[in-house]
C-alpha cells in the first residue's frame, strides 16, 4: 500500500523536477553559447585592434622626441616590427606598408615635412583600428541583445513552469497529508472517532481505509482495557514499595525503572534522581550500586554478601539477580527484557551463625579436657599394675576409647571449621613433594585399612614438580579422603591413592570401587552437616566441607568424578 503511495508521488515529483531540469539546462546552455560568443568578439577587439593602437601611440611618442632622444629611434622601430606582426584588417597592411615607407623616406631626409608625413601614417593605422574597434563593438552590442532576448524567453518559460509546480505540485502532494496529519493529531488528542475521507486522492484511498480501522480498533481497546492497565500499573506499583526487601528494576538498557524505598534508603538517593536515570551513570557516584551493577554484569562465583551499614548498625544483604524474559507470542521465543536486582536482609541469620561458630568453638575447646580425661583413665585401665580387666571389662573399655576417639576426632573437625569461618584459617606453605603427602595419610590410615582388609595401591610417576602447600593441611585433606574411601570399600577391595601431572597442573587423587555417588549429590557432599540420603557410614558432615576450605585457601579445587555401582575418585588439583 505504502509502496504504490511512495510510486506515485515519486512519479509526480520526478516529471515536475525533472522538466524543471530540462529547462534549467536549457537556459545554462544558451548563455553559456551567447556569453562565449560575447567573449570572443571582445577578445578580437582586445587581442587585434587594441595592440594596433598601443603600438601607433608608441611609436607617435617616439616620433615626437625623435630629433632629441637617440633612443626613440629603436623605440619607433621596434613597435614598427610588432605593428607588421598584428595586421587584422583588411586595409591594415596597406597602411602599414605605407608607414614603413614614410619612415624610411624620414630617414634619409629628416625634417618637419617627413616628419609629419610619418605622423599622417600613423593617424591613419590609428585611425583604421578605431573604426574596426567601433564595427565589433557593434557586433558584441548585437550579440549581448539577442542572447538577452533569448536567455529572457527560456527565463520566463522556466519561471512560469516553476510557477506552476509550486502551485500544483505541493498542494497535491500536501493536502492529502495535512489531512492525514490532522487525523494522527486527532488519535494523539484521544479522538478516536476521528475519520479520513481521501477519496479524491487515489493513492491515498488504502492509508485512509486502515487508519480508519485502526482508530476503530483504538476506540474499542480504550473503552475495554486502557482502565485496566491503569489499575494494574497502580497494582504492582503498590506491590513492589510494600516490598520490605530492597529491589531495583532495571530495563534492558540498563536504565532504573523502579526501586522500593528501602532500595532507596540503602543506596541513599532519592526517587526523582533515580527513576529513568542510567543505572551505570549513577553507579560512578555511589559505590554500593555499582558493586551491584559489576555483579550483575560479571557474577560472582562466592556469592559473598554484602556488608552495609543500615538501621544503625551494620547489616548483611545477600543478592540475588533476576533476569525478566518476555514470550513473544509470534515467534515464541523468549525476549530478555531487564533484570531485578533483589536484596534479601540476612543480618539476623549472619549474627545467629556468627554465634553458632562461637558457641562451637567454646564447646570443642571445653570438650577437648575431659576427653583427654577419658583417654587417660583408659591407659591406667589398660595398665595391669592396677589390676587385671576380665573379657567384658577389655571389651567394655576398647568401646569407649573407640567412642573417645570417634569424639575427639569430631572436635578437631569443629575447631578447624570455626577456624575458616572467623578467618583465622593461617597456611604456613613449604616446598613439598606430593608423595610425602599420600605416604602421609597411608600410615594415618595403615590400622584402618586393615580392620577393613583393605588394600591400598599407589600409582606415582617418576617426574613429578613439588608443591609450594601447608603439608600439614593438604595431609590432613588427604588423610581423611582416604578414610572416607576406606569406609565405603566393601571388605577385601582396593583403593587407589597417586598423583598425576598435567602441563602446569598437578593431580592428587583418592579412587575406591564402592558403591559411588548419585550425580546429584556431587555439588551437596561440600556442605557442611550434608550426608548423601541412605549413607549408613557415621560422620559428621565436615570432613569434605573443611577439605573444601583448605584446598580453595591453597588456590586450589577439589571435584569428585562418581557414577552409582562404579565408585568415587576425588581429586585435588593445584596450579603451578
Amino acid at each position: 500500500m505504502f509502496q504504490s503511495i511512495h510510486l506515485k508521488i515519486k512519479t509526480k515529483l520526478t516529471y515536475g523536477i525533472g522538466l524543471l531540469f530540462a529547462m534549467i539546462v536549457l537556459l545554462g546552455c544558451l548563455s553559456v553559447e551567447n556569453i562565449l560568443n560575447m567573449s570572443s568578439d571582445t577578445q578580437n577587439i582586445l587581442a587585434d585592434n587594441y595592440n594596433s593602437l598601443l603600438y601607433s601611440r608608441r611609436m607617435l611618442d617616439a616620433l615626437e622626441r625623435i630629433k632629441t632622444d637617440p633612443v626613440a629611434r629603436s623605440e619607433f622601430e621596434k613597435n614598427l616590427e610588432l605593428q607588421k606582426k598584428n595586421i587584422t584588417e583588411v586595409d591594415e597592411n596597406a597602411a602599414t606598408s605605407y608607414l614603413a615607407m614614410r619612415y624610411e623616406s624620414m630617414l634619409k631626409d629628416r625634417n618637419d615635412t617627413t616628419i609629419q608625413r610619418v605622423r599622417i601614417a600613423l593617424n591613419q593605422v590609428m585611425s583604421l583600428n578605431m573604426a574596426s574597434i567601433y564595427r565589433k563593438s557593434q557586433v558584441a552590442e548585437s550579440t549581448a541583445h539577442q542572447a538577452l532576448l533569448w536567455i529572457g524567453v527560456i527565463g520566463v518559460l522556466c519561471i512560469l513552469i516553476a510557477f506552476v509546480f509550486l502551485i500544483k505540485l505541493p498542494r497535491s502532494i500536501d493536502a492529502p497529508i495535512r489531512k492525514l496529519k490532522d487525523g494522527i493529531m486527532g488519535i494523539a488528542n484521544h479522538n478516536y472517532e476521528k475519520r479520513l475521507d481521501l477519496g479524491g486522492y487515489e493513492e491515498f484511498a488504502e492509508v485512509a481505509n486502515s487508519f480508519n480501522r485502526m482508530a476503530e480498533h483504538l476506540a474499542e481497546y480504550r473503552k475495554s482495557t486502557l482502565a485496566d492497565i491503569i489499575q494494574a500499573k497502580k497494582y504492582i506499583e503498590a506491590i513492589v514499595n510494600s516490598i520490605n526487601e530492597p529491589i531495583i528494576g532495571l530495563n534492558g538498557d540498563r536504565s532504573i525503572l523502579f526501586a522500593n524505598d528501602e532500595a532507596l534508603t540503602i543506596l541513599n538517593l532519592k526517587r526523582e534522581n533515580v527513576i529513568g536515570k542510567s543505572a551505570a551513570e549513577l553507579a560512578l557516584k555511589n559505590d554500593l550500586l555499582r558493586r551491584l551493577i559489576r555483579e550483575l554484569i560479571q557474577p560472582n562465583e562466592k556469592n559473598e554478601p554484602l556488608k552495609i551499614y543500615a538501621d544503625n548498625k551494620e547489616s548483611y544483604f545477600q543478592a540475588k539477580y533476576i533476569p525478566i524474559h518476555v514470550s513473544d507470542e509470534d515467534t515464541m521465543k523468549n525476549q530478555y527484557v531487564g533484570d531485578v536486582i533483589l536484596l534479601k536482609n540476612i543480618t539476623e541469620f549472619k549474627e545467629l551463625d556468627s554465634a553458632k561458630t562461637t558457641f562451637i568453638s567454646t564447646i570443642s575447646h571445653e570438650l577437648k579436657t575431659p576427653i583427654a580425661a577419658i583417654m587417660m583413665s583408659l591407659k591406667l585401665l589398660d595398665d595391669n599394675r592396677v589390676g587385671d580387666m576380665n573379657d567384658e571389662q577389655k571389651t567394655l573399655t576398647q568401646s569407649i576409647k573407640e567412642s573417645s576417639d570417634r569424639l575427639l576426632e569430631i572436635t578437631g573437625e569443629l575447631l578447624k571449621m570455626t577456624q575458616v569461618e572467623t578467618g583465622k584459617l593461617q597456611l604456613n606453605p613449604k616446598i613439598t613433594k606430593p608423595i610425602e603427602l599420600i605416604d602421609y595419610a597411608i600410615k594415618a590410615n595403615r590400622v584402618q585399612a586393615e580392620r577393613f582388609g583393605c588394600h591400598i595401591e599407589v600409582e606415582y610417576p617418576e617426574k613429578i614438580s613439588k608443591l609450594f602447600v601447608d603439608s600439614e593441611k593438604i595431609a590432613w585433606v588427604l588423610t581423611n579422603l582416604l578414610s572416607n574411601a576406606i569406609h565405603y570399600t566393601p571388605e577385601n577391595g582396593r583403593i587407589i591413592i597417586g598423583a598425576r601431572q598435567l602441563d602446569k597442573a598437578i593431580d592428587i587423587f583418592v579412587q575406591d570401587f564402592g558403591k559411588g555417588i548419585d550425580p546429584r549429590y556431587h555439588q551437596s557432599i561440600f556442605d557442611r552437616y550434608f550426608r548423601v540420603p541412605g549413607t549408613k557410614v557415621q560422620g559428621s558432615g565436615l570432613g569434605l566441607a573443611i577439605s573444601k576450605d583448605f584446598v580453595e585457601a591453597h588456590g586450589g579445587t577439589i571435584r569428585v568424578d562418581s557414577e552409582v555401582g562404579k565408585g568415587s575418585t576425588f581429586v585435588i588439583r593445584f596450579v603451578i
